[in-house]
């Protein structure tokens, strides 16, 4: 999680949700859970995530889609704006490159948020998704202001 005030970026938060060992729908509910109380702790105005790619094994991508449905899910619920980015947006937003490798986005990521450390490369990619959503995905999915105004560089208020 990140915070936008004019163009400056700060780093708010980042964090990994861990789902038991158990049956897929109890780990769905985990991140379902996970997630809103996240949401309600932080307050965040926008939500993004990443599109997901079919990949050599069928059976990961549908998992990771299914992940990534409970996530949106408990962003919907919350009445947040969902954007979607596809990794090549998110790496072309951050790094400039959209075929840069995880390790150009992690410094990049650490550089962009000024922090301390190196992010893990989970940590990066959400991090990666914010930076691309926060500066507009490059045009390809500009964040619609309609409804809102702007105060010191934040957009206020709005309807989802």
């Amino acid at each position: 999680m990140i915070d936008k005030t004019g163009k400056q970026l700060a780093y708010v938060t980042s964090g990994c949700i861990r789902t038991p060992d158990a049956a897929l729908p109890e780990r769905l509910k985990t991140i379902l859970d996970g997630l809103a109380e996240i949401i309600q702790q932080h307050q965040p105005e926008h939500v993004a995530v990443e599109q997901v790619f079919v990949n050599v094994n069928p059976k990961s991508t549908l998992l990771l889609g299914q992940a990534r449905g409970a996530a949106i899910c408990a962003a919907v619920s919350a009445n947040l704006i969902v954007a979607e980015y596809t990794a090549l947006q998110v790496k072309q937003a951050v790094v400039g490159n959209g075929h840069a490798d995880k390790t150009q986005v992690q410094e990049m990521v650490k550089r962009l948020l000024q922090l301390a450390g190196t992010p893990s490369p989970d940590a990066a990619d959400a991090l990666a998704c914010a930076i691309c959503h926060a500066h507009g995905g490059l045009g390809l999915g500009q964040l619609s202001t309609a409804g809102y105004r702007v105060r010191n560089g934040r957009l206020i208020g709005g309807t989802p």
